[in-house]
């Protein structure tokens, strides 16, 4: 999809290779695959990228939204219990 890194806004990186990358836009959940040459440079399977810019901020609070959404889910295991 191309443009899927320009004006429309944030997406954050899930996978990485050699000359694509898939992206999924946050504002709808919507998967697609870029040119990894429309990234910028060095970034990294999970970054959030708006505008073509890299978010470190954004990025960090995407990690502590997943991070508290596991934690929520999260089953305890019993004494005992073997896993």
């Amino acid at each position: 999809m191309v443009g899927a890194v320009g004006p429309w806004g944030a997406v954050q990186v899930e996978l990485l290779e050699d000359s694509r990358a898939q992206v999924v836009r946050l504002d709808t959940g919507q998967a697609c695959t870029v040119e990894r040459a429309t990234l910028p440079e060095g970034v990294r399977e999970g970054d959030v990228v708006v505008d073509g810019r890299l978010e470190p901020e954004r990025t960090a609070q995407r990690v502590q939204e997943v991070a508290r959404k596991r934690a929520l889910l999260a089953v305890p295991v019993p004494p005992g219990l073997d896993l």
